[in-house]
């Protein structure tokens, strides 16, 4: 899977671009604040529809416009694919093949993309949310039925948390309609933990002979999925839903009174161990960084294990970042199988063959060429 070429219209710096990709590695240099991390962005928004930067849409659109457009030929399965997602301030509207589609979660996942930037160091040491939002935009990109079910989750948590506050200041004394939604949320909540339980366990999979390999074969990752109630992957979805059930069902009056959710996937945590012990607390920032690379490559396995292609990487500024031994493991993982995009102020005391032979591009004040 590649991107061929990338249009943008009023995006971030950008008033008007287009630009042809290689099927290899795609070098973006220039100085900071000229514009390198927003062609990432937009590759990772085309693709997503939504920013790792940002969570508000308008800071997308250049200065002044009413919109911005991101437009990407894909070639995927040996067929192109022509993608397009315009941003408002009335919202996103997605295009595939020329197509509207009618939901984001449709068009989610025409479009594979791994992005590794400086914040993912702190996957591991960072906040549950962080860790949370890796693994709900990883399973996304292969699953638009998880996303369908965690909209619908959040959706369903919403309406139960106000509900929940309703009830807490007595302005509601009726709980059959708390029932109701406790109900729907168990059931959503169940496909979720279910989901991610597998995703977890594939991930493990992936990740332990990489991480291995990064540390000379002397430590072991280990990845376990932490819930806010007692559950086991090998639970069916009844039975998943049932346990959920009488979890609600005991927590019920603390809920009231603090007018809230209590349980369930949106205060799930994941946890790294290396030779069994906690990273997060105890490792050291060499074997975090690992761990974290560990994650962001296996993951290139891992979905190519699930789709049969590997998807677009995203190295934003990320390699000075790492040491000379794990910036040769990565480049080593991608060399000639990864159309990957690095974003950096210089190559200078990287030598490694997978940039000698990349493409390179020059960015300076949102005008972004090509070297030929």
């Amino acid at each position: 899977m590649f991107i061929k070429e990338l249009k943008l219209k009023n995006y971030r710096n950008y008033e008007d671009l287009t630009i042809q990709f290689a099927n290899k590695v795609n070098v973006i240099l220039g100085e900071n604040a000229q514009g390198k991390t927003n062609v990432m962005e937009s590759i990772y928004v085309l693709a997503m529809a939504k920013s790792h930067r940002t969570s508000n849409d308008k800071e997308l659109i250049y200065w002044d416009k009413e919109y911005a457009k991101i437009e990407g030929s894909v070639e995927k399965h040996n067929r192109s694919a022509e993608m397009q997602l315009v941003i408002s301030k009335k919202g996103k509207k997605a295009k595939l093949n020329h197509i509207e589609q009618e939901k984001l979660s449709q068009y989610v996942g025409a479009m594979n993309v791994i992005m590794f930037a400086p914040e993912d160091l702190s996957l591991v040491k960072g906040s549950p949310q962080v860790r949370r939002r890796f693994i709900d935009m990883e399973i996304g990109q292969v699953s638009a039925v998880y996303l369908h079910d965690l909209s619908r989750y959040q959706k369903i948590m919403q309406q139960r948390n106000h509900y929940l506050k309703l009830l807490q200041l007595r302005k509601q004394t009726d709980r059959t309609m708390l029932d109701v939604l406790t109900a729907q949320l168990s059931e959503a909540a169940a496909k979720i933990i279910i989901k991610r339980l597998r995703f977890i366990s594939e991930l493990e999979k992936w990740a332990q002979p990489v991480h291995s390999g990064i540390s000379r074969g002397l430590e072991v990752l280990t990845i376990k999925y932490k819930p806010s109630l007692d559950v086991s992957e090998d639970y069916d979805l009844s039975k998943m839903i049932e346990v959920f059930e009488e979890k609600f069902s005991s927590v019920k009056e603390k809920e009231i009174e603090r007018g809230a959710t209590l349980v369930g996937p949106h205060r799930d945590d994941l946890l790294f161990f290396v030779n069994n012990h906690d990273v997060q607390t105890y490792g050291s920032q060499g074997q975090q960084r690992t761990t974290a690379l560990s994650l962001k490559l296996a993951e290139i396995d891992l979905i190519y294990n699930e789709i049969g292609e590997y998807p677009i990487l995203l190295l934003d500024d990320v390699l000075s970042e790492l040491d000379d031994y794990r910036q040769s493991h990565l480049l080593n993982t991608i060399q000639g199988k990864v159309q990957t995009f690095v974003t950096t102020t210089s190559v200078e005391g990287i030598d490694h063959q997978t940039l000698r032979e990349a493409a390179t591009f020059h960015v300076q004040a949102g005008e972004l060429s090509d070297d030929k």
